[in-house]
């Protein structure tokens, strides 16, 4: 490095190529995906988990229809915490699976 040349993050690097080659909203959906347990909370992570992202639809997968009922009822708060993150907005929509192994 040479004299008075900062680090920079490689966060940001990242960040950038993914945008620039067309693929942030699918980053940033997988972020998501990633982050489920910290923007649901323990209640729910316990019983449910964000399988996949495709096409600004995060699918979330939750034991049973019982499950499946309790979530959507709270997937429009679900989905405003979502949007709070810097990355949230390339969720527009939740579908809840039923039965997925290992809950």
């Amino acid at each position: 490095m040479r004299a008075g040349n900062k680090p920079t993050l490689i966060g940001g690097i990242v960040e950038n190529v993914v945008r620039s080659v067309g693929l942030h909203t699918g980053y940033c959906g997988w972020q998501v995906v990633e982050g489920w347990s910290e923007i649901v909370g323990e209640y729910y992570a316990k019983k449910s988990r964000a399988i996949r992202f495709q096409n600004g639809v995060l699918y979330v997968a939750v034991p049973d229809s019982s499950w499946r009922q309790m979530m959507s009822m709270d997937s429009e708060k679900i989905l405003k915490s979502i949007h709070r993150l810097p990355h949230g907005r390339a969720v527009k929509e939740l579908r809840l699976v039923a039965g997925e192994k290992g809950l």
